[in-house]
């Protein structure tokens, strides 16, 4: 499985765990929804910039969304 699956796989999960919406994820971390799905999907390839700006929004550490 590639990394950007991995990590969109970890980002679903962390997000639902969080019960909260792709649309709030989207809105919090100032980016668009269609980008939260595609990179949930695997599809796009996250700067560092947009990972940290996602854990702040779900109030992770980077590691949490990294995993292993």
């Amino acid at each position: 499985m590639s990394i950007l699956k991995k990590f969109g796989q970890n980002l679903k999960k962390r997000r639902t765990e969080k019960k909260i919406s792709q649309e709030k994820l989207a809105f919090i971390a100032n980016l668009h929804r269609t980008y939260i799905s595609d990179v949930e999907r695997g599809n796009r390839n996250i700067s560092l910039i947009n990972i940290e700006k996602i854990a702040r929004a779900l109030k992770l550490n980077l590691r949490d969304l990294l995993g292993d």
